[in-house]
């Protein structure tokens, strides 16, 4: 079993939120996840409220092979929440 890290779509309509979440990489992409690691509001206007992430769950997670998706790594390490 892969398992990634990704982004699952919340909100309503015109107004998006995100939570970071732990999946088998073979569910789609508002399914069932094993872990949610914390949340991502891009419509806050303070930056370092955008994102709100367990880091040391994220560690865990990555210790034991989970893989970010493309997108989220970039969304990150652009915040400053993960080192470059």
């Amino acid at each position: 079993m892969s398992v990634r890290i990704r982004l699952t779509r919340t909100g309503r309509k015109n107004l998006p939120a995100w939570r970071i979440a732990v999946f088998d990489s073979r569910t789609r992409r508002d399914g069932r996840y094993l872990e949610n690691l914390g949340t991502y509001h891009p419509e806050e206007k303070k930056p370092e409220s955008k994102i709100k992430m367990d880091l040391e769950r994220y560690n865990h997670w990555v210790s034991k092979g989970a893989l970010p998706t493309e997108s989220l790594e970039r969304l990150l390490k652009h915040s400053g929440t993960i080192k470059k």
